[in-house]
């Protein structure tokens, strides 16, 4: 009897080995619907490592959290919140997404955001990085008291509205956006948030701060135990960044086909407007800790209560 439990005991220790290297023979990459998840539709098929989308950012936290994502392509507020609800153990990869946010306007009165005095703006995203980003811009320009925004609580609610003629100035992101000028021809895309926040950083002496959305992180236990195949995968990423952005038309197809968004025609239309980027190390650092600092000031709770540390910005040592 005895004998037979050790021999059972030692088969069990040859295969833990085996069973751990199972386990991260391919990672587990989560990532949102929408724009922060466009970039990586070219590894959607891989064996390589398993894609699963996400309908709701709830959904990419808890599997942070529980260890059921290896990395995961999110918000980056939530990149920054997910650092300090875990102790610190989430690294920042790279930027995957710039801002996707645009002013629509039914008219042609809106040429610059000094057009906005004495308007009316409708939105989506209050106490969240839209507003903060919003109010960031006008207070940049002296337009804080001049300029009234109203919410609405979905975006899809205010593409609705704005579709059937019932608003005439809106903030939404894409793919809202491309939706919008898809069913009412009277819109056209009056500003670009990012460029007016950039420039906005850029006066408040932050040259080189840029409007991040969309980023991706890995634990940092997963980053230690495994960085070659981590390494892998970001190159796969960028990889496929410069496919989507160099070729709309087959990756729109893919977006479709992976569940990202419902129609190719509109993946099409709104991928140029998306800002899909991959941009890592100092650089990444550079653009995203001004932006940290800009939503941490409007409410500390944006960023998870506190700005992040050194240690989650991954530059390697090379650099």
């Amino acid at each position: 009897m005895m004998k037979r439990l050790w021999i059972a005991l030692w088969v069990l220790c040859l295969l833990l080995p085996s069973a751990a290297a199972a386990e991260h023979e391919g990672l587990s990459v989560y990532a949102m619907k929408g724009p922060t998840g466009i970039g990586l539709v070219q590894l959607m098929d891989s064996e390589d490592w398993q894609v699963t989308l996400a309908g709701a950012p709830d959904e990419a936290v808890a599997a942070v959290l529980s260890g059921a994502a290896d990395l995961a392509a999110v918000p980056t507020n939530l990149a920054a919140t997910l650092y300090n609800k875990t102790g610190g153990q989430v690294r920042l990869m790279a930027l995957n997404t710039l801002g996707v946010l645009h002013i629509l306007e039914n008219g042609e009165t809106i040429h610059d955001v000094e057009d906005l005095a004495g308007r009316t703006i409708y939105a989506t995203g209050q106490g969240s990085t839209p507003e903060y980003v919003l109010n960031y811009i006008l207070a940049a320009h002296g337009l804080t008291d001049q300029v009234t925004v109203e919410y609405k609580a979905e975006h899809a609610e205010l593409a609705t509205l704005a579709a059937a003629g019932q608003v005439d100035l809106v903030m939404l992101p894409e793919p809202n956006v491309t939706a919008v000028l898809a069913q009412n021809a009277d819109f056209r895309r009056a500003l670009d948030v990012t460029a007016l926040y950039n420039d906005a950083a850029a006066q408040q002496g932050a040259e080189g701060a840029a409007m991040a959305m969309g980023c991706v992180i890995a634990r940092a236990e997963v980053l230690e135990q495994h960085p070659d195949q981590v390494a892998a995968f970001m190159e796969a990423y960028a990889r496929s960044v410069d496919f989507v952005n160099g070729d709309p038309e087959s990756a729109s197809l893919l977006v479709e086909q992976a569940g990202i968004m419902p129609k190719a025609a509109l993946a099409r239309q709104a991928i140029p407007n998306c800002h899909i980027v991959f941009i890592e190390g100092q650089e990444m650092k550079d653009m995203i800790v001004p932006f940290f600092q800009v939503l941490y000031e409007a409410n500390a709770k944006a960023v998870g209560g506190a700005l992040p540390g050194e240690d989650f910005y991954y530059v390697p040592a090379h650099e």
